[in-house]
């Protein structure tokens, strides 16, 4: 799975604000996410994430 920090990750679960696509701000064992609806940061572990992410959208940088 190819993550990078500055993607953007739509997962299969809607955060409570109603948004289900996350920024990615940091990688390692832990994924520090942050919400694109209400801007909440969270950190969640790597098997978990990846397990619920729906589709990757890339950065368009690249």
């Amino acid at each position: 799975m190819q993550i990078r920090v500055g993607d953007i990750l739509k997962m299969k679960k809607k955060h409570p604000c109603g948004s289900d696509e996350w920024e990615v701000l940091r990688i390692g064992a832990d994924f520090k996410l942050k919400c694109t609806g209400c801007g909440r940061l969270v950190m969640v572990a790597r098997p978990k994430a990846e397990k619920n992410i729906k589709k990757i959208i890339s950065r368009e940088n690249d």
